[in-house]
């Protein structure tokens, strides 16, 4: 019996867990219209969680075309298939690994950043001071760095694709030897825009939903304590890569499963 209450108090406390995190998210959501039109704080956070994690995606990007053209190489090599090289590069650079990777670093660069921002203004009740103050901390804080984080994730993910793309061309014609017609001209041919292309900025934006959602919340809610700022942001970490993994494959069962 004992085990059974210890079961049933832990699930209470995951479903109220989830249904507070449903109800802040409604708040934050009745809060965008507001933050919109403080375009200056936007673009500040923009800068904040895109600009500055710039070198990261981009250095991961390449190191990831990089490997990928090397590997895919020796695996193509054996049945011939060499010029099918740039099309496969591709195809896994715009459909998983470029929202899924950039998602991942993401989280753990910009997400961690923003938990801890948010956090620290709670410890130091900053937010309980906006709201003495008649303004609600989700319109002048969270609003803005939700809509950063929407629109930094696909820009993100376009430029960790590009720049491995790139690193692969590298690799695959500068190094190995590879015909550069072939690998351009297949990619060309068999990349659907809307299909391949468009799937992949529609995830990266849902991963984006999705980090900096949790980013923001786990912030909120965090313990206004050094220890619960530092657990706030390893959870966020934790709980954004698990539930991008997962959504990833929703989303490309959703997409990809049919011609």
């Amino acid at each position: 019996m004992n085990f059974l209450a210890l079961i049933g108090a832990r699930a209470l406390r995951v479903l109220q867990a989830f249904g507070h995190a449903a109800f802040f998210a409604l708040d934050l959501l009745r809060a965008l219209p507001v933050a919109m039109r403080r375009f200056g704080l936007v673009v500040a956070q923009i800068h904040a969680v895109g600009n500055l994690s710039l070198v990261i995606i981009l250095s991961s990007g390449l190191a990831v075309g990089f490997v990928l053209a090397l590997q895919m190489y020796y695996a193509l090599v054996t049945y011939g298939a060499t010029e099918s090289l740039g099309l496969i590069v591709n195809l896994a650079l715009v459909r998983e690994l470029g929202p899924v990777v950039t998602a991942l670093l993401f989280a753990g660069r910009a997400g961690t950043s923003l938990t801890a921002e948010i956090g620290l203004m709670k410890a130091g009740e900053q937010l309980a001071a906006m709201e003495m103050m008649a303004i609600d901390p989700k319109e002048r804080v969270m609003g803005p760095r939700f809509i950063a984080g929407i629109v930094s994730m696909p820009i993100l993910a376009i430029l960790f694709s590009a720049i491995g793309i790139l690193g692969a061309y590298v690799v695959a014609v500068l190094l190995i030897g590879v015909d550069a017609g072939n690998f351009w001209s297949i990619m060309q041919a068999k990349v659907d825009v809307w299909r391949d292309v468009g799937n992949g900025i529609v995830k990266s934006a849902v991963f984006g939903v999705i980090c900096t959602f949790v980013a923001l919340y786990q912030g909120h809610e965090t313990d206004a304590t050094p220890e619960g700022v530092a657990y706030a942001t390893t959870r966020t970490v934790v709980i954004s890569s698990l539930a991008v993994l997962g959504m990833d494959f929703i989303l490309t069962a959703l997409m990809f499963s049919t011609p």
